[in-house]
């Protein structure tokens, strides 16, 4: 490897050091306000939802609608109609298997 990537490597492991320190620092041992909490709880589900979406519909730089794109609406609606989530993920790779194989 050259010394390019070394230093690349540190640098994010540095920066990755700095953000994780922040909150402790800036926060010197308080709680967060009610408000701020709520929203950091909810930012784990929205950032799932966006990378599900993303590599659901995203196919280079490009949007479509394809086998997976199926499979993932049938796994949907089986969980949307309170099935188990076991039944909804080997039928979304089911029918994704089967529409790639058929086209």
């Amino acid at each position: 490897m050259t010394a390019t990537i070394w230093w690349t490597i540190a640098g994010c492991a540095l920066v990755t050091a700095v953000i994780k320190a922040i909150g402790p620092v800036a926060l010197g041992g308080r709680d967060l306000p009610p408000r701020l909490v709520g929203v950091i709880a909810l930012m784990a589900p929205a950032l799932l939802a966006a990378l599900v979406l993303t590599s659901t519909f995203a196919v280079g730089d490009e949007w479509r609608i394809g086998a997976s794109t199926v499979g993932v609406a049938v796994a949907c609606v089986i969980l949307w109609r309170r099935g188990p989530l076991l039944l909804a993920v080997v039928t979304a790779v089911a029918v994704t298997a089967l529409l790639r194989a058929v086209t």
